[in-house]
């Protein structure tokens, strides 16, 4: 049973007479186990719910329009205990984390709920039966794995994981009940990267269109990997043969089909000192949580704004704090602000990563001790935008718990966090 802790007022459930404190018992005659159960047996216009208050059961009647929510909150948000991963990846990120960070930082989940709910990528291997036939009978969808391999072997070497092989039936089961799928595959020179490679995308081209994207995103590599598996980061050459198979494959998928399926991260095209393909070739940018097509999408939005914008005289002078990776594109598309402005003065830093290792160039694992460290004898303008996704979501505060506050007195100067969209950074240059 879930405790309720709030009831939203007018809800149908508040009209229903249930109260905080009470635990949660069934839904249409259905033991709630967690938010899934609870979602899905009360999405229907009708339905008798029971709680336990005070020892009593007590069954009262719902009506309400279809698919409006209960209106309940519980103690978690999941209504159980998040399923944490089973696996030992030999490429795993969290392995590699420095020590001293945040406990939640080293939890490593592995939810087919939180994959559905907030877009997790799960490895399929520690699902029961009774999951699988759940998310069947249920129709969960989308739900996004991390494949890495279709070889059964290979993933069972890669994953540390004896079930991994065998947890690749599942996704047969799933395109067979068609639900929707978007696979992830973090490319280790060395183990699923040439042949292996084309033996994984042509095994995932025949689950289509239930196997809607998969992306290809290079392994992350920091400094701590003492005692753990021998891997290397991915360099250019290895990039430029990735991106060779994955168009190879994606544009034979693009005739036969009408899309892509499979994508490289942004990261290799960087890598492979190629430029990144125009915007249209992501298509409905499925696969940009994962790094594919942000660098597109970025510059056709601060294209866009940028012709709006009326000519101006002056702007005040800011500077730029960025991942290495990103910091030339930056510089680039600040550039163009001169065809409206001539007197722009500015500065882009690619900020180098001693935190989790020179290895790690994305903005994203820039902390505000290398942001310090990177500017702490610049001579610097009253301004510095950062991305936004430098920090904890919906928090001012970096990786190392360093804080924007702690930042800007520091250097002595404002420190301006911006959204991950092109015509943020313009409006965000142009405010005074």
């Amino acid at each position: 049973m879930s405790k309720i802790t709030g009831v939203d007022k007018q809800s149908p459930a508040y009209r229903a007479g249930i109260r905080v404190g009470d635990e949660l018992v069934s839904i249409a005659g259905q033991k709630v186990r967690d938010v899934l159960d609870y979602m899905f047996y009360s999405y229907d216009e009708e339905f008798d719910i029971v709680v336990m208050r005070d020892g009593h059961l007590i069954e009262s009647y719902i009506e309400k329009s279809e698919g409006e929510p209960l209106g309940l909150d519980f103690e978690t948000y999941l209504m159980d205990s998040p399923r944490s991963c089973s696996n030992r990846c030999v490429f795993c990120f969290i392995d590699q984390l420095p020590p001293g960070m945040r406990d939640t930082l080293y939890f490593k989940d592995d939810d087919a709920r939180l994959s559905f709910l907030m877009g997790n990528y799960i490895t399929l291997t520690n699902l029961t039966r009774s999951d699988v036939d759940k998310i069947v009978r249920m129709h969960i969808s989308p739900i996004n794995i991390s494949i890495h391999t279709t070889n059964p072997e290979l993933r069972v070497k890669m994953l540390g994981n004896r079930n991994a092989g065998i947890a690749l039936e599942y996704l047969k089961e799933f395109e067979d009940a068609g639900i929707i799928m978007n696979g992830q595959i973090v490319l280790c020179p060395g183990y699923n990267d040439g042949d292996e490679l084309r033996r994984t995308l042509r095994d995932l081209e025949k689950l289509h269109p239930s196997m809607h994207s998969v992306s290809v995103v290079p392994v992350g590599i920091t400094k701590y990997r003492d005692n753990l598996a021998k891997l290397r980061a991915v360099e250019k050459q290895d990039a430029l043969q990735v991106i060779s198979i994955v168009d190879e494959i994606g544009d034979a998928c693009k005739e036969r089909f009408g899309t892509r399926i499979f994508y490289c991260a942004d990261e290799l095209y960087l890598k492979a000192e190629l430029p990144i393909p125009n915007a249209d070739y992501y298509e409905d940018f499925p696969q940009i949580e994962n790094g594919v097509g942000m660098v597109a999408q970025f510059k056709e939005e601060f294209e866009l704004s940028l012709e709006e914008l009326e000519e101006v005289e002056s702007i005040e002078p800011f500077a730029i704090a960025t991942g290495e990776l990103f910091a030339p594109i930056m510089c680039n598309l600040i550039d163009l602000l001169r065809t409206k402005c001539n007197n722009v003065s500015y500065r882009v830093y690619g900020v180098k990563n001693s935190y989790f290792g020179e290895k790690i160039t994305v903005s994203g694992l820039v902390t505000g001790g290398d942001l310090i460290n990177a500017l702490k004898h610049e001579a610097l303008p009253p301004r510095i935008l950062i991305p936004i996704n430098m920090l904890r979501s919906g928090e001012n505060v970096f990786l190392d718990d360093v804080t924007v506050e702690d930042v800007e007195q520091a250097l002595g100067v404002k420190v301006v966090p911006v959204e991950n969209r092109g015509s943020d950074l313009i409006n965000t240059i142009m405010m005074r």
